[in-house]
């Protein structure tokens, strides 16, 4: 069965900062869950699709919006599947987990608490409610990586053509679907990547990167090198080389933590990678031995950088497989030249996990290798991968 996204607009000027005030919450309840004062069924927010003052006329699509709700549940109570909300102004994109989707005002059900206080104050009126789990930042201040991301949606309503914000905003929010099937609320990627912190928490410990992600797409990956990594991936290289300049002259800098956003970089991308390709391969034939156990590929993970070097590089029958699914030209670099980078990354990534201070002209060398300073970047290399 298709699976179906929706896409909205937020208008500033119903606050400072409309999306700012829905994180705030969220990551108070999150906090409130890490600190096990509350379950975690409590933590989510409100998001109202706001009915515009000049339109009188009901929302044309609001039935086929509120069966998304069925479509998210199937036959229970329970979510079985990940349903996203993105959310733009054109500049910046965010992605919500969607929990919940209802035509009832939630501000009259005892939820307080739970919206944000301008729908209240300003007798906001909405035509339907979006309960929301978590929010991921996926681009900062960038119209150009937006109008890209934004790409990668089909708008049912229109034949199924890609989104675009010129000219196609319109009957918000937009049912969409999203055809490379990707995933941001993974709790096995979040545990490993955050430490089991919600993503909400993470990313408003990585503020500011908007600047760097921009000058890393214009004068290192290139436009459509950059489009190609996963955002979780950008954020990653983002984070690692705005800290890097930040404190390249400081020679008594810990850079271990450039070196541990570097490796999660690698990570990310290269499980997104190997995951898509083996999507067909049965499962005899993508089951390997990791720590005594046999894991299946595609559904197990996400793997180590060192697991990693050993699916795509000792594994035979994996490593075939890859070598028909990874695209020309990158198609041996993947699957010969890969493995070593991931398991020297694994080898130094280690001891900068576990307190060891690693000096500047290590991490230095290793930064220069993976963006490409005085040779073509590992990382830019990788973003050049492409699963047929």
């Amino acid at each position: 069965m298709t699976e179906h996204h929706l896409v909205a607009v937020w208008n500033p000027s119903y606050g400072a900062d409309v999306v700012e005030s829905h994180v705030r919450i969220l990551r108070q309840f999150a906090e409130r869950y890490r600190s096990r004062q509350i379950d975690e069924d409590e933590v989510y927010v409100w998001w109202g699709k706001i009915r515009s003052a000049h339109r009188q006329a009901p929302l044309p699509h609001l039935d086929q919006i509120l069966a998304l709700e069925d479509e998210l549940k199937g036959d229970g109570d329970v979510v079985t599947r990940e349903l996203q909300l993105y959310l733009t102004d054109y500049r910046s994109l965010y992605v919500a987990h969607v929990g919940e989707i209802t035509g009832e005002d939630v501000r009259e059900e005892d939820e307080d608490d739970h919206v944000p206080a301008f729908y209240k104050r300003d007798g906001i009126n909405c035509d339907c409610w979006f309960r929301l789990l978590d929010i991921r930042r996926l681009i900062s201040d960038d119209t150009v990586s937006v109008v890209e991301e934004l790409a990668k949606l089909r708008n049912t309503a229109y034949h199924g053509n890609p989104i675009s914000i010129y000219g196609g905003m319109v009957d918000l929010p937009i049912i969409v679907t999203r055809p490379d099937g990707a995933r941001y609320f993974d709790p096995y990627i979040r545990e490993q990547l955050t430490e089991g912190r919600h993503w909400v928490e993470f990313d408003s410990e990585r503020g500011g990167i908007g600047a760097t992600e921009r000058e890393l797409r214009e004068h290192c990956f290139g436009e459509e090198a950059w489009s190609n990594l996963d955002p979780g991936t950008r954020t990653f290289i983002a984070t690692a080389e705005k800290l890097y300049r930040d404190h390249r002259s400081d020679i008594a800098f810990d850079f271990s933590p450039v070196l541990i956003d570097f490796a999660k970089a690698f990570e990310v991308q290269t499980n997104i990678l190997v995951r898509r390709a083996l999507e067909k391969v049965s499962p005899r034939d993508r089951t390997v031995n990791i720590d005594g156990k046999s894991v299946d590929v595609r559904t197990g993970g996400p793997f180590m950088l060192k697991e990693l070097a050993h699916i795509i590089g000792d594994c035979r029958e994996i490593n075939e497989a890859l070598k028909k699914k990874i695209a020309p030209p990158m198609t041996a670099w993947f699957t010969a030249s890969l493995p070593p980078i991931l398991r020297e990354l694994g080898g130094v990534r280690g001891p900068a996990a576990h307190s060891v201070q690693l000096d500047r002209e290590v991490v230095h060398r290793h930064r220069n290798q993976y963006l490409g300073v005085g040779c073509e970047g590992e990382l830019v290399k990788l973003a050049k991968v492409r699963v047929t």
